[in-house]
């Protein structure tokens, strides 16, 4: 079921944020453990990318089915049940003693993620309304968001260096404590509110669209060790691209589809889901070529890399903040444009690292740079992908959404990685090393002005007005007729949102 709760707004916001928060730290505080994580549980070394890329599967593999089943189910339910599989997994992995075990850990909390990511963005959206009010919430959002990701390098490095690497798995037991304790025990609705009908769920979408994603996702995080140009990277990318064509053949023609093709008619969503792949994919890029830089060029150790990101962090939540200023006042498209523009000089400037360089010369200046222009397209990009779309697919929306930005760093990082190694020529020295990052971060650049490009030539420069319909919570008493006009009106007015 849906519900538009509005109860304790700052409570839902807290819990939210922090949410959020726990599963951006999870998809980087791991990288900087894999070394010391080998030596412990003894993992062959081809298996070892597992430990990430596992998450990425099922995470990305699932987001869409778990936008539509809060939608479907409620959305304060599936925060709930997402959250304790993800602290479950997580203690798991903190306990594992042997290479499956802390594997099938990371797959289990990747599906606890897809189920509460999704729910946590759609209940935002329908606890704030369309203003600057939802705006500020949005903002909050993509700063924790933000931070999380760059602050999970740093806890990555402290956490292995002094402590242990299980530390990287059991840190995320009392964030999620924190995320249960601060969701109200019950989401008060706007209104006396119930389900128009009680939808069927798209069973058939849901497996199409799980098995394509994941198949998507699988081709192409095995780019590592099977090339872009082999027969088995060739022939999961073809059955992927079959299975999503079936997808999208079967949403047309279903009742309740499990993503409704005319959302993407309105040029905000459709907007927002290409800024979000191609600014994850910078994001993602970006992060790694840093790092290794860091480490494999300037020889710096796991800690001192983890603290070198704190510009990068302070970067992001303060153009974060910012943007969330500009689009209270205007559009997320005014704070998008020049944002994608500023990131894409910072990754230029990042494009110059020498060999012999240093932080305070190579690294600070482009980090505080690049990360204020980030900061700047990722809050915008959260309200742009929820403008205009009716509270009964926030979930919908917001599985999208999510599943665009995962899919974005994971096409983006494989691909970047392809042109570093092919630059490299297979050389290990820190001169060869130099270049090959050097090469990725100048391509990632251009992501950014490509993003740049989407945003002046898609979004609309004007918000959308509000609908004339009623509200689709309000209960109302309909038969199939009434209900099926109903439902083509409303599908006709999301086509003309743009």
């Amino acid at each position: 079921m849906y519900k538009n709760s509005r109860g304790r707004p700052g409570r839902v916001l807290a819990a939210v944020a922090v949410a959020q928060f726990v599963f951006a730290l999870d998809m980087s505080v791991v990288n900087v453990a894999l070394p010391a994580i080998r030596t412990d549980l003894g993992f062959a070394p081809l298996d070892l990318s597992w430990v990430v890329h596992v998450y990425a599967l099922t995470f990305g593999g699932l987001l869409l089915l778990g936008g539509r089943a809060s939608d479907l189910y409620g959305r304060r339910r599936l925060l709930l049940l997402g959250l304790a599989v993800f602290g479950l997994c997580s203690l798991g992995g903190g306990l594992a003693q042997e290479p499956w075990q802390l594997v099938a850990a990371r797959a289990g909390q990747g599906v606890g993620a897809a189920a509460a990511a999704p729910a946590a963005l759609a209940m935002l959206t329908t606890t704030f309304t369309e203003g600057p009010g939802r705006v500020r919430a949005l903002g909050v959002w993509s700063a924790t968001n933000a931070a999380g990701g760059a602050l999970g390098v740093l806890a990555g490095g402290l956490l292995t260096e002094y402590a242990s690497w299980r530390w990287v798995m059991l840190v995320n037991l009392p964030v999620v404590a924190t995320a249960l304790a601060l969701l109200p025990a019950e989401a008060r609705p706007a209104r006396s509110v119930r389900p128009v009908r009680r939808e069927r769920p798209d069973v058939l979408g849901a497996v199409l669209a799980t098995a394509g994603i994941g198949l998507l996702v699988f081709g192409v995080v095995r780019t590592d060790v099977r090339g872009w140009g082999s027969p088995a990277t060739l022939g999961t990318l073809a059955a992927a691209g079959a299975l999503l064509a079936a997808f999208a053949v079967t949403e047309a023609r279903t009742a309740a589809p499990l993503l409704r093709l005319g959302l993407l008619r309105s040029r905000w969503v459709a907007g927002a889901n290409v800024l979000v792949f191609l600014a994850a994919a910078g994001q993602f890029t970006a992060f790694y070529f840093v790092s290794l830089y860091l480490q494999q060029v300037l020889g710096l150790g796991a800690a001192a890399t983890g603290l070198a990101f704190l510009p990068f962090s302070a970067g992001l939540v303060a153009g974060t903040v910012f943007a969330t200023r500009v689009v209270a006042r205007r559009t997320p498209r005014a704070a998008l444009v020049p944002g994608a523009v500023l990131a894409a000089v910072g990754l230029a400037w990042f494009a110059l690292i020498s060999p012999d360089g240093g932080f305070l010369t190579d690294v600070l200046g482009p980090s505080l740079v690049t990360s204020i222009g980030t900061g700047l397209v990722l809050a915008p990009v959260a309200a742009a992908g929820t403008t205009g779309v009716a509270a009964r697919e926030a979930g919908m929306a917001s599985g999208l959404l999510n599943s665009s930005r995962q899919l974005g760093g994971c096409v983006g990082l494989a691909a970047l990685a392809t042109v570093a190694a092919h630059r490299t020529g297979g050389a290990t020295d820190p001169v060869a090393l130099n270049d090959g990052y050097a090469t990725g971060l100048a391509v990632t650049a251009g992501l950014f002005v490509l993003a740049a490009v989407v945003a002046v030539a898609v979004l609309p420069r004007r918000r959308p007005e509000a609908p004339g319909l009623p509200d689709p919570l309000t209960p109302v008493a309909e038969g199939p007729a009434e209900s099926s006009a109903r439902n083509r009106a409303e599908n006709r007015l999301e086509g003309t949102r743009s």
